[in-house]
């Protein structure tokens, strides 16, 4: 499945502006990186992929309908799946969208 590039055309402009703002093609989806770190992906199985600290994980899936992203069965701590069905507001994408930006930008730049 390719990613929505709606979704990813609405991440765009909420991310204008965002200094050291890239995109970059990874995981099917299309990742918006800040610094080199990936902040969210308009994801290619559909909906969003968020990074977020891996400390936060937890609590952010007992309190939303975020889910933990598996990868080859493995639960990846600090990254995090929101189905598009949650985020069809400008309001509900801003939070996620936000949620990275914030992590990404307390990451080191990688160069």
């Amino acid at each position: 499945m390719a990613y929505d590039e709606k979704i990813a055309e609405r991440i765009r402009e909420l991310m204008a502006g965002e200094r050291g703002l890239r995109e970059q093609k990874m995981f099917g989806g299309l990742a918006f990186l800040i610094g080199g770190n990936m902040a969210v992906a308009a994801s290619g199985q559909g909906g969003l992929l968020v990074h977020v600290d891996p400390e936060e994980s937890d609590r952010l899936v007992a309190s939303t309908n975020a889910y933990v992203m598996e990868m080859r069965g493995k639960s990846m701590r600090g990254w995090l799946r929101v189905d598009a069905e949650d985020v069809r507001t400008k309001r509900e994408l801003a939070k996620w969208v936000e949620r990275g930006t914030g992590y990404a930008r307390s990451l080191p730049a990688k160069r």
